[in-house]
């Protein structure tokens, strides 16, 4: 499923991140990892010993040359090559309008849109170069799709309709260099900090972050042979 392959994980010490990060190592995939700052290295401790798995500290994903040069020596011919990309970073804002200026606009957008946008890129040319085709897989969110499930989060909302935007287009795009793009749609996930903010919710209707990894994962491996451009719902009960 992932053995001998090399996969890029962002995001890849949160709660889905991590998941999706163990799924793959676990399976016989190398995997990397780009942290925000050296102190989220901690997290990925909880990962079993001998899998390999390699985090490097690269700072602000949003940063397009950044973004360029960490793929550029991280998505290497040593492992096979790039074969997976998997964009899990991102932010949420919940706030009304009046409160959200263009600041947070502006916030949401790199958060979720630039570093998608800059990561694809970046992973498709690594991929083109491999000349074995590829898998992509990012993460949009429920309210993008429904957007009048978006108030009071409508820089979060568009941010992520950007994201859906974007698979489409790129799958049709890479089509031919057997590059599939895909997206997971999202409702509410059971993490730990979903549950502190909606202590009062049915936790039950929700979708484990084992689960939503699983068919990121699926979607990411060699088994996926024919799905693309595909925005897959991801809600549980939710």
């Amino acid at each position: 499923m992932f053995a001998g392959t090399r996969s890029i994980v962002t995001g890849g010490t949160g709660s889905l991140g991590l998941a999706v990060v163990r799924h793959i190592a676990e399976r016989g995939g190398a995997v990397v990892v780009p942290v925000f700052k050296g102190d989220e290295l901690a997290r990925l401790g909880t990962l079993p010993s001998g899998v390999d798995v390699t985090a490097v500290e690269v700072g602000d994903l949003a940063d397009g040359p950044a973004v360029d040069d960490f793929y550029a020596q991280h998505a290497g011919s040593d492992a096979g090559g790039l074969w997976a990309s998997i964009h899990i970073a991102g932010g949420f804002a919940y706030a009304p309008i009046e409160q959200a200026d263009a600041r947070v606009f502006e916030q949401q957008m790199r958060m979720n849109a630039f570093t998608c946008y800059h990561c694809c890129r970046a992973a498709i040319a690594a991929m083109r170069a491999g000349g074995s085709g590829g898998r992509i897989v990012n993460v949009a969110a429920k309210p993008a799709l429904h957007p009048h499930e978006g108030a009071n989060m409508a820089a979060y909302t568009a941010s992520k309709a950007a994201v859906i935007g974007l698979t489409g287009a790129l799958a049709e795009e890479v089509k031919g260099d057997d590059i599939w793009v895909n997206a997971v749609v999202p409702s509410i996930m059971d993490t730990r900090s979903n549950r502190a903010a909606m202590p009062d919710a049915d936790h039950a209707m929700w979708s484990s972050v084992q689960q939503v990894s699983e068919t990121v994962c699926w979607l990411a491996s060699s088994l996926n042979q024919v799905t693309r451009g595909a925005l897959v719902p991801v809600y549980g009960r939710s």
